[in-house]
């Protein structure tokens, strides 16, 4: 699903970041990704993303 239509970026590349590149915020988003500076309705659902992203990996490693 694209989140960002402005730049193209989709949900899995949000993942994607999260999981190989550590992102924790939009700040460090962007540092991978480009989203949120042109019309700006991306940012809460990429940072939804993000969040759910980290708890569902954090609550992952603890079952294995």
């Amino acid at each position: 699903m694209y989140v960002c239509m402005c730049y193209g970026v989709t949900d899995k590349a949000i993942k994607n970041a999260v999981k190989e590149h550590g992102v924790g915020n939009l700040r460090e988003l962007n540092t991978v990704l480009t989203l949120g500076s042109e019309c700006g309705r991306c940012v809460q659902m990429a940072q939804q993303i993000i969040d759910t992203t980290i708890i569902d990996d954090s609550l992952f490693k603890e079952v294995c």
